[in-house]
């Protein structure tokens, strides 16, 4: 996990959670639609599976039935957010705020 400020956009920090990992598919929402991430996806020799844009002018097929997927990851932020502290962000240093996010990550997964 890696803490971006508010208002940054979240695709800046795709590269370095890839850099390591080997998949088959990547999946993202249409936030994470740049050529940039798609180049560094395909360098992996994996699948991006990433909806365009809007204003993408030339449209990149991708799997659905794949993307449906997502679903999941979605579904892990919600559980997240149902601890207080982490929705409304009650910590004011990010490394706290982070360190509780960890916590409650491992609190999840021992359900």
């Amino acid at each position: 996990m890696i803490l971006t400020p508010g208002q940054r956009g979240d695709v800046t920090q795709a590269p370095a959670l890839l850099e390591g990992l080997s998949a088959r598919r990547v999946l993202a929402d249409k936030a994470y639609d740049s050529n940039a991430l798609r180049q560094i996806i395909s360098d992996m020799d994996a699948e991006a599976v990433i909806p365009c844009n809007p204003t993408r002018k030339r449209l990149i097929p991708y799997d659905f039935e794949v993307y449906k997927a997502r679903n999941l990851i979605e579904r892990c932020f919600n559980k997240l957010k149902h601890f207080r502290r982490i929705a409304t962000r009650y910590d004011r240093r990010a490394i706290h705020f982070l360190s509780f996010i960890h916590l409650a990550a491992a609190m999840i997964w021992m359900r």
